[in-house]
């Protein structure tokens, strides 16, 4: 019973120690000052790193959210927004094409030119000792870089053409015959020789060099100079007659038949010459365009 007395004295005595021992915390109001005791202080104490974790959390979360709309923001206006548009004509067609700036030297490129542009080869070509009306229907999708290696005005360019170029020919006759392989076969009795002709390649790299200076901030003009591998060529003839062909020997008034051998033969003939020419198998590369920058 005593050492119970004892004890229960002790724990009251010190409980009053430290009760007088504690001090207050003032806290001002405006113009009221409150006091709290300790036990209020603790408990404001430990409430306060909550208030922290809970706004430290919510910083968190909000910038992790920002990155992410940011990072798709900025993914997104790089995909819709092209550093250029530019208009064009050359040896590959009339058309256009849209630039996206991956850094200060590097530009990447994607167009289209087609059209008919036979006129700007002459129009007219020789195959052996036939010659050839030409119309085109070009129609050139691409897709390349185009650098600035020294950071100014000069250019080289790099990329693949997916060509579709169809070249519609028709053989003139030379003093009323077709001279194929040495032989002169009479144009009145093989008719019209009328073809078609295109090129193999599905895919056609190609290379340039050129300039582009500014001329205002936004515009500026351009030049290249290259050339694309078109590769060999496919030939389709017709004769549009159907009779005995005739050849001119300088004895016959109108030329001596030929037996067994048909306008048609003709055609085959003057089809090989063709695909043997290989026209355009190197694509010249000449264009002149402008540009306007964003």
């Amino acid at each position: 019973m005593r050492l119970i007395k004892l004890t229960a004295i002790s724990a009251a005595v010190l409980a009053s120690t430290a009760a007088l021992a504690a001090e207050p915390v003032i806290v001002v109001d405006g113009n009221d000052a409150v006091v709290y005791e300790a036990e209020p202080v603790a408990v404001a104490y430990e409430a306060e790193p909550v208030a922290v974790a809970y706004n430290a959390d919510a910083g968190i979360v909000r910038n992790t959210t920002g990155a992410v709309v940011g990072g798709t923001k900025t993914f997104f206006q790089t995909a819709i927004n092209p550093a250029s548009v530019s208009a064009e004509v050359g040896t590959l067609g009339y058309g256009a094409n849209i630039g996206w700036s991956l850094n200060e030297k590097t530009e990447l490129q994607a167009g289209w030119a087609g059209g008919d542009v036979a006129d700007l080869f002459g129009g007219d070509f020789d195959a052996n000792d036939v010659n050839y009306d030409v119309d085109s229907d070009f129609s050139n999708p691409y897709l390349g870089v185009q650098l600035r290696p020294t950071g100014n005005w000069f250019t080289m360019g790099a990329g693949i053409i997916v060509p579709d170029n169809d070249f519609d020919v028709t053989a003139n006759p030379d003093g009323g015959v077709y001279k194929i392989n040495d032989v002169s076969y009479v144009a009145d009795s093989v008719g019209a020789l009328q073809g078609s002709m295109e090129h193999r390649n599905k895919l056609a790299p190609y290379g340039t060099i050129g300039f582009r200076p500014n001329i205002t901030n936004n515009f500026g003009l351009f030049g290249e100079i290259g050339a694309a591998y078109m590769g060999k060529t496919n030939a389709t003839v017709t004769a549009s007659k159907t009779g005995p062909v005739r050849v001119e020997d300088g004895f016959t008034d109108g030329g001596t038949i030929v037996p067994g051998v048909t306008p048609g033969d003709v055609a085959a003939l003057a089809e090989k010459e063709l695909e043997d020419k290989d026209y355009l198998e190197w694509m010249p590369i000449v264009k002149l365009g402008a540009t306007y920058r964003f």
